[in-house]
């Protein structure tokens, strides 16, 4: 059992701090639920800290306003990666800060208002998947369709231009790493995305447009302007989450589903099981590759028979937590007929993802799309060959190489 003074290194898998194969959470993610509902770690940065596991404290961490987003902002806390920022996001506040960003931008993305989305986000598909049959096979998937799809629908909602596309994603791609890049070009693509948004707000002050920047810039708060800072990296955090964690997701579900033809099989046999089967593969796909964010307990409490001191660091593990036995049966297995409910792929509590809705709308069209169209879409390498990105937040494919023998329209 760890203890406070022998902690594991974390994340674990002893390779660092994304070591991972593939979609294989290791060992260590599903051996210690039982014995020790909360770990003792130490993290590449920052020191040691507590990480749970269980489903239900995973929910009380995420829940309890006593553990503190805002505590670890711009300290030298338990961390994956090696830059303490600066610049104070939305993932960084408490109520009521929080509260306050968050109903800005709550309107655009509440399940109404993205099921309206709908036949747009269809449109989107339609157009990427045709323009990837008009090249042949074999394609990449993620640069056909994983990518340009959620860029192009938070694009539209934000009024960001798609031309921009390739320096905010690689901005991105280095804003959220842990190794891939070094702290200076960290820190350097963090500053290009806040210079960039604070010129398209700029923009929209002197000519508003019907979109989402044009709201938070022309938003008040008790008839004050909001601090112009607090909007535009409300606006970073929108445009980066509205398109990095959908992208990767969906290429780790199509490789998943091909690691599980069985599954994909019953699929394809009935569609009726799409919306089931997204949700389920949210809670069954590891999409972490780090520890996430650290939350401080501002009070000794009592957390899954341990007690956390006041200003200790905790970590949750979403995909411990998504594959614990307590709540989930046979929770290692994809079956895409459960009936499933409480899986917190998306989070808990006030930070609960904003754009999850969005997320579920762009997952379920795009692989129900995929499947009902490609009757026969197999990887078009060996399982082993497809590449994975490594040294970020998050775990995705570098390329998702696919081929096929029909279509369908």
């Amino acid at each position: 059992m760890t203890t406070t003074e022998n902690p594991l290194n974390y994340p674990f898998g002893g390779g660092g701090a994304d070591d991972y194969v593939g979609l294989n959470p290791s060992p260590e993610r599903t051996g210690l639920a039982d014995g020790e509902p909360l770990v003792r770690v130490r993290l590449p940065y920052g020191g040691d800290a507590w990480v749970a596991r269980r489903h239900e404290d995973v929910k009380v961490v995420l829940g309890d306003p006593r553990f503190s987003r805002a505590e670890a902002f711009g300290k030298d806390v338990p961390r994956s990666t090696p830059v303490i920022r600066e610049d104070r996001s939305i993932l960084d506040m408490d109520p009521p800060d929080h509260t306050r960003l968050r109903k800005l931008a709550a309107k655009a993305f509440t399940a109404k208002r993205v099921e309206l989305l709908r036949p747009r986000v269809q449109q989107i598909v339609n157009t990427l998947i045709d323009e990837m049959i008009a090249k042949g096979a074999p394609a990449d998937l993620m640069s056909s369709v994983s990518w340009p799809l959620p860029i192009t629908v938070i694009c539209e909602m934000l009024g960001v231009p798609y031309d921009d596309r390739k320096e905010f994603r690689g901005w991105t791609d280095a804003a959220l790493a842990l190794t891939a890049f070094t702290p200076a070009e960290i820190e350097k693509a963090q500053q290009n995305l806040t210079d960039y948004m604070s010129g398209l707000l700029e923009q929209r002050r002197e000519n508003p447009q019907d979109d989402l920047l044009t709201a938070l810039m022309q938003a008040k708060d008790n008839d004050d302007r909001l601090n112009a800072d607090e909007i535009v990296q409300l606006a970073v955090a929108l445009l980066i989450g509205g398109h990095e964690t959908t992208a990767n997701q969906f290429g780790n579900f199509v490789y998943s589903l091909f690691s599980h033809p069985d599954e994909l099989a019953k699929l394809r046999a009935n569609p009726d099981l799409l919306n089931s089967a997204v949700e389920e593969l949210l809670r069954h796909t590891p999409l972490g590759a780090s520890g996430g964010f650290v939350r401080i307990a501002t009070e000794d409490i009592e957390l899954g028979g341990t007690t956390v001191r006041a200003g200790e660091g905790v970590l949750v593990d979403l995909v411990a937590a998504n594959r614990d036995p307590r709540r989930f049966d046979s929770p290692e297995e994809l079956r895409l007929d459960r009936e499933l409910v409480g899986h917190i792929a998306f989070g808990h509590g006030v930070h609960h993802c904003i754009g999850a809705q969005l997320a579920r709308l762009e997952l379920q069209v795009a692989l129900g799309t995929v499947v009902r169209r490609f009757p026969d879409l197999s990887l078009a390498v060996d399982a082993q060959e497809v590449p994975w990105k490594h040294g970020r937040l998050v775990r995705g494919l570098q390329e998702l190489p696919v081929t096929w023998s029909e279509v369908r329209e």
